[in-house]
């Protein structure tokens, strides 16, 4: 039998989705509505996904990775990531990077190493998280779970839009194919795949703007608060 660990009344938000989805954007907003904290849990494996680039280690060696990943210097301050001391927001949103990420993001070893340091974000207030497997795996026992979604095509055009607003060379069409591939891999991984949790409220974003997704979420976890009360 394993063991659980202690009861953490801290309240979670979870906020899971694809690629594109909208969920980096909506789980910062809602942060700061809230007064929370904030843990872009894609922005760790981004992190992990540029170090092994640097580090020539291959994206398919899961134990070398999981070495490099348990030995980073990853710190988060006033909105920019920083790796052994550098600070790497811009790089970290390549395309390249975002799909080493995924590719590593497969290996068991490698989500288990960063699995603690995700766990230690949870301080109070509160806390939003987004990823792909906060409310399955890293916050089970979250306060309101999210899954957000979206067509393909709207995710690729949003990801193009993000991508020439940021200086970045982009094709929507590379962009909707590599769009596919990643959920294909995210959703077929043996390791904590992309799905919602059981207990998620799924939100389409397709034709909502983000005020709009920010409000349904802060309107799902006051009425969650109003029944805990």
């Amino acid at each position: 039998m394993k063991p659980t660990r202690p009861f953490d009344p801290t309240p979670v938000i979870t906020i899971d989705g694809p690629t594109a989805s909208g969920k980096g954007t909506v789980a910062a907003l809602v942060a700061a509505m809230l007064g929370f904290h904030l843990l872009d849990s894609g922005a760790l494996y981004r992190l992990a996904a540029l170090a092994s680039i640097l580090y020539n280690i291959d994206k398919d060696d899961s134990a070398e990775l999981a070495k490099l990943v348990e030995a980073l210097h990853i710190t988060f301050r006033e909105g920019c990531a920083q790796l052994d001391g550098l600070d790497v927001s811009t790089e970290i949103r390549a395309e390249e990077v975002g799909n080493r990420a995924s590719a590593i993001a497969v290996h068991t070893d490698v989500r288990q190493a960063l699995v603690a340091r995700q766990r230690a974000f949870r301080k109070r207030p509160g806390l939003v998280a987004d990823g792909r497997d906060m409310g399955t795996v890293i916050f089970p026992d979250a306060t309101l779970k999210v899954f957000l979604t979206a067509s393909a095509e709207a995710r690729a055009a949003r990801r193009h839009k993000q991508l020439m607003q940021k200086g970045f060379s982009a094709n929507i069409k590379n962009l909707l194919r590599d769009l596919c591939e990643r959920d294909a891999r995210d959703m077929n991984r043996a390791s904590a795949p992309l799905k919602p949790a059981a207990d998620a409220k799924t939100l389409d974003t397709s034709g909502l703007s983000i005020d709009q997704a920010v409000e349904q979420i802060i309107g799902w976890y006051s009425e969650v608060r109003v029944i805990e009360k």
